[in-house]
């Protein structure tokens, strides 16, 4: 084509592979003018239109909106493209990770209900797994963040202090971090039972089950069994025997009944055992935002309204642990969170506080400054958070 023939809308539009439509869209959002007009006043283009259309085509085909290409791409005023292809990279990541997890949900249904299904099946079904997407989402956060510390589930699992021996319940295992980041060290002769339903993170670890059984310390044993535990006939079976150490750990938040699984915990636990539960307690995320707040002397009074919640929450857990257990003791893990990026701790401080974005969006320039200051100054902000384990024993009977 010479550089100086000119192209009707129609022509430069079968060129570029889009309709006229597009093309005449694109005119209106400042993205493509004519190079010139007929003596009929049709629009007319010329090879520079072409290659600039063609470009809109490429860029609105890997995620950009009109906006963005006329603001900062076509118009030149982008003056590096490689970081905003990263932004727009990062972008379509995220809409993967929300289609994929979209795609999981609609799975998993399949996989929990085999029979006809209901819109009520369907909905109680989405909503516990999206309870154990959050969970996940927040487990890998802390992986970002704590890689540096001792693995977390190494933790947990010295503070249980297993003996040999032991009979252990594992309920809720799912993805059983617990046991696949201490394999060598399940202390010999264990026998482990572990519960969850299929659908979870537990249909890995029996894949992983498979694959590694032979691997484990000399006569430890690992039972998964598929069942749900607020199913009375799941508990018919748990009851055959009695355990010395019951986990329940990161579970009553999706139970509908929790006390009914306490309750039925006190009635397997062994003489001299003991239950390992997490439950509500006063997130301490919650008061590192708190002193954040405060220490730039912005007034929050939200904030003090959630500690409120929560504790109230924690003393009812207590008090449910209580009624079944003659001792409970609180054992506190720490781990130290490192944050070399501003934007991300506002990222967390939204998680916390979801009903606060308008808020949060208030001052988001000041408090982005905060921790870039921090940041700029000792190249990171460090903040030990504390999870609580309760260790009950002393069935009440």
């Amino acid at each position: 084509m010479d550089k100086n023939t000119k192209m009707t809308s129609g022509e430069i539009a079968k060129k570029a592979g889009v309709s006229q439509k597009a093309v005449r869209l694109y005119d209106e959002k400042g993205l493509l003018k004519p190079t010139d007009y007929s003596e009929g006043n049709y629009r007319l283009y010329d090879k520079a239109a072409l290659r600039v259309l063609e470009k809109i085509v490429a860029l609105k085909q890997i995620g950009f909106s009109l906006e963005e290409i006329r603001d900062n791409l076509v118009s030149g005023e982008a003056s590096n493209i490689e970081d905003a292809l990263r932004l727009q990279l990062k972008e379509m990541e995220e809409k993967k990770y929300r289609i994929e997890k979209v795609i999981d949900s609609i799975n998993r249904v399949f996989m929990r209900k085999s029979e006809a299904l209901d819109w009520d099946d369907v909905a109680e079904i989405v909503q516990s797994v999206s309870l154990d997407q959050k969970a996940d989402e927040h487990h890998w956060d802390a992986l970002n963040h704590t890689g540096r510390e001792e693995d977390w589930y190494v933790k947990i699992f010295r503070s249980l202090d297993i003996k040999e021996g032991e009979t252990v319940l594992d309920l809720g295992c799912g993805f059983s971090k617990l046991w696949r980041n201490n394999w060598a060290d399940i202390p010999k002769d264990t026998r482990i039972n572990a519960y969850d339903i299929h659908g979870s993170w537990a249909d890995d670890f029996e894949k992983y089950l498979a694959g590694n059984k032979a691997s484990l310390p000399s006569g430890v044993t690992i039972d998964l069994s598929f069942r749900d535990l607020e199913d009375d006939r799941t508990w018919d079976t748990i009851n055959e025997k009695k355990y010395s150490l019951i986990i329940a750990h990161y579970l009553v938040y999706v139970l509908k009944d929790p006390e009914t699984l306490i309750r039925n915990a006190s009635r397997v636990l062994a003489k001299g055992g003991m239950l390992s539960i997490t439950g509500p307690s006063v997130n301490t995320w919650t008061l590192f935002f708190k002193d954040v707040l405060s220490d730039m002397g912005i007034k929050a009074p939200f904030v003090d309204d959630v500690i409120k919640e929560q504790k109230k929450e924690q003393d009812a857990f207590n008090a449910t642990l209580a009624k079944y257990f003659g001792k409970v003791e609180t054992v506190e893990l720490a781990n130290t969170w490192h944050y070399s990026d501003a934007d991300e701790l506002l990222a967390k401080m939204l998680d916390i506080f979801p009903d606060q974005e308008k808020f949060i969006d208030s001052h988001r320039t000041a408090i982005r400054k905060y921790f870039a200051d921090i940041i700029a100054a000792k190249g990171e902000v460090a903040t030990t958070r504390v999870s609580q384990f309760r260790h009950c024993s002393e069935p009440i009977m």
